[in-house]
């Protein structure tokens, strides 16, 4: 048998039964505490709990379970994306570093290149200030070896003026210039040695 027909057997017989009580529901009081409209009620309760469960297995859960579906793919793809996108910024934080440190290393190429160009610079510079210095000294010493001789020539030629002078107011007699040079260099020779 059908659902249908066992249905409306049931509220057949439910029918049925109603009319019999019917008088003795007259006087029970509330009818769904009556036993005799049990029967008409169990008909209408299966009734409608079997349209509410048609209604929701074709209309209502499908739907619901639609929307829990795509939200949870929804959750997933977001999830993807997120993954997705901490890659990307791992990718782009380890390629930051190695740009920092390729960028370090060459700054420290550059500086390094530069103190050995500013310290060649340096050491010629200095290698030519010694040499002109060097020059300045010798052409220095040169010129106070000549002034030393000058004078030593002069200091001889006074002495010798001197010692003709002396000689002269002592013996009233003046001594060639030859006589008082050869004096004063005897003199300056026992002096020096």
């Amino acid at each position: 048998m059908s659902v249908f027909a066992i249905v409306t057997s049931a509220a057949a017989a439910a029918a049925e039964e109603a009319q019999v009580h019917a008088a003795e529901a007259s006087s029970a009081g509330l009818p769904q505490l009556d036993p005799a409209w049990w029967p008409s009620q169990l008909f209408w309760l299966v009734i409608t709990f079997g349209a509410l469960y048609a209604f929701l297995s074709t209309k209502a859960l499908p739907a619901i379970a639609g929307a829990i579906e795509e939200r949870r793919d929804r959750i997933a793809d977001d999830l993807d994306q997120a993954g997705d996108f901490k890659r990307q910024a791992e990718d782009a934080e380890n390629t930051y570093n190695q740009a920092l440190a390729d960028a370090k290393a060459k700054a420290q190429g550059i500086a390094a290149d530069t103190r050995a160009e500013m310290d060649d610079e340096i050491a010629k510079l200095q290698a030519e200030t010694d040499a002109q210095l060097g020059k300045q000294v010798a052409a220095a010493e040169a010129h106070i070896g000549e002034m030393k001789t000058a004078a030593a020539t002069k200091v001889g030629e006074a002495a010798a003026e001197t010692a003709r002078a002396v000689v002269e107011t002592l013996i009233d007699e003046a001594p060639t210039e030859e006589a008082a040079s050869r004096a004063v260099a005897s003199a300056a020779a026992g002096l020096k040695g």
